[in-house]
């Protein structure tokens, strides 16, 4: 895999693809990420799910998902309201902190099992009984947290791996170790909304390797989402 051109042509764009600007999809991930990040940044996670942020804070979650093809036909969350993830963002609001400072280099026994716990309450939280794929499970820890790639179609055939098993989280820690300095040198700041400018924050070390490997599952045959 070419770690440096895969990123490449995931920011300039190929196809229909628009790459990452500030009116394009792409950027949906960043606006999302941008608002839950700056919560965590200033203490004040908790406020997220406060009376006067709840319908901010469900709106920049859920048109991140729509934006990144969570609110297909076949998904039930095209059926619901944006109120439908007030009890997602009330159980993150209050979900152990240890959460958010966790990235690929992070990935211990111990942040492994969190990373379990926390896909177990957002099938709880948003599924309520009903099926979640971790597509939208991981979709969902990205654009918030920024510990996971995103596990889609292309992600899946690009890294080769189909489930959040320890063993998927083990194996992506060691790709980004075999490949740490590629990585590292990769500084991407994401899009602020207003301004359409860079921010002071870097895109996580998951989301780079989300990329890479969505670019290099791209290149093949397409296979169902999943």
């Amino acid at each position: 895999m070419d770690i440096r051109r895969n990123i490449a042509t995931y920011l300039a764009g190929d196809g229909s693809r628009g790459g990452l600007q500030p009116t394009e999809r792409y950027a949906s991930f960043d606006y999302c990420y941008n608002y839950f990040q700056a919560f965590r940044e200033q203490g004040r996670v908790r406020e997220l799910a406060a009376p006067e942020h709840i319908q901010a804070s469900c709106l920049q979650l859920g048109f991140y998902l729509a934006s990144w093809g969570m609110l297909r036909a076949t998904s039930f969350l095209l059926q619901k309201s944006a109120k439908h993830y007030e009890p997602l963002i009330r159980e993150l609001a209050t979900f152990p902190a240890a959460i958010w400072n966790i990235d690929v280099d992070r990935y211990t026994d111990a942040t492994i099992s969190l990373i379990h716990d926390c896909e177990r309450m957002i099938v709880r939280a948003i599924g309520q009984g009903r099926r979640v794929t971790i597509t939208l499970v991981t979709k969902i820890m990205l654009g918030i947290f920024g510990n996971v790639p995103a596990f889609d179609s292309y992600f899946k055939q690009g890294f080769g791996v189909t489930t959040l098993s320890a063993g998927s989280l083990r194996r992506i820690a060691r790709f980004y170790q075999e490949y740490q300095v590629v990585f590292d040198t990769c500084q991407i700041h994401t899009i602020d909304f207003a301004s359409g400018q860079p921010t002071h924050r870097l895109y996580p070390k998951a989301k780079l390797i989300d990329m890479a490997c969505f670019i290099e599952g791209s290149r093949r045959p397409r296979a169902e989402e999943q």
